[in-house]
């Protein structure tokens, strides 16, 4: 009896503690989780693109007091990893929000579970690059967990609106939903050949850091990986302009996709005809490429949830 009585006190602080949460304010800490995990990935491209990726000499500290030395590499680096403190924040309270939701989903509560491990996952790569003195290859998995973790959270968002609204009508039909799903994986190798692209420029992370590869061959395989890419959107977003009346916001979603890709292609194009240089210009092609991974990850998302 007193066990018992125990085990309900117990239940009853933990309830003080972490009150119930609505699937509406659910969907908000998800929202912030995603919208912080794009920022980090943004500000870590930021750290490689202006050669800060050893602007601090060691990890978890940087040099020998709590706040970095004065200079433009240090505070870019040590801003980076602010950042990350802020995203792991942000992604902890999402998990901690989806303990509280009645009758969520098993998939969506161990979905919002694993994106704070993978901010996580990405403080120790992050030590671990610096200990490897910004190796390329280590470098682009650190970018990759990020862009990997993007997609996770752009697919828990997804499952969290639904939850607190309502799942549309099935009525995508198999074959476009295999054809979204197909372009996920192309649209990876797109980003990772660009990575391959970046780490054999000029911006390979530091005056120091040696350059991966030649750049004409990466250029060559990132530009036919677009052109593949290309054409299977096309094919995408035509089918489903052909199905607009039925599949409207999914038709909406593919045409803001493809305004970004072309974005992102003029950029490239320029960054090309300037021999990549300046390193902002960079950044905006990482930002826009970021953009476009996480609409296609919704879209078929979106798609693979309503497919009959």
């Amino acid at each position: 009896m007193e066990a018992d009585a125990e085990r309900d006190r117990r239940s009853t602080g933990l309830r003080v503690r972490l009150p119930r949460v609505s699937p509406t304010a659910f969907r908000g800490f998800c929202a912030v989780a995603l919208g912080a995990i794009v920022f980090v990935t943004i500000t870590g491209a930021t750290v490689r693109l202006t050669g800060s990726g050893l602007g601090c000499d060691n990890w978890p500290r940087c040099g020998d007091t709590f706040l970095p030395p004065k200079s433009f590499n240090s505070l870019v680096e040590f801003s980076n990893r602010g950042v990350g403190i802020a995203v792991g924040i942000a992604t902890v309270i999402a998990a901690l929000a989806a303990l509280r939701v009645r009758n969520l989903p098993r998939w969506l509560l161990w979905g919002t579970i694993a994106l704070p491990l993978s901010v996580a996952a990405q403080g120790v790569l992050g030590g671990i690059t610096v200990l490897t003195e910004l190796h390329p290859l280590i470098v682009m998995g650190h970018f990759l967990l990020s862009v990997a973790a993007i997609a996770l959270a752009v697919v828990v968002l997804l499952g969290a609106h639904w939850f607190a609204t309502e799942r549309p009508e099935r009525v995508v039909p198999r074959w476009l939903e295999w054809l979204a799903v197909a372009l996920v994986p192309l649209l990876l190798a797109l980003v990772v050949s660009g990575a391959f692209v970046t780490a054999a420029g000029p911006h390979s992370g530091g005056e120091d850091i040696p350059r991966f590869g030649d750049l004409e061959t990466a250029v060559y395989v990132h530009v036919r990986v677009t052109a593949a890419f290309g054409v299977g959107f096309l094919v995408l977003l035509a089918a489903l302009w052909r199905a607009r009346d039925s599949l409207r916001v999914e038709a909406l979603f593919a045409g803001g996709v493809l305004a970004v890709l072309i974005g992102q292609m003029v950029v490239g194009e320029v960054q090309w005809r300037n021999h990549l240089v300046p390193w902002w210009l960079i950044l905006i092609h990482v930002t826009l490429a970021t953009t476009v991974f996480a609409g296609m990850t919704l879209l078929a998302s979106r798609l693979v949830g309503r497919a009959n």
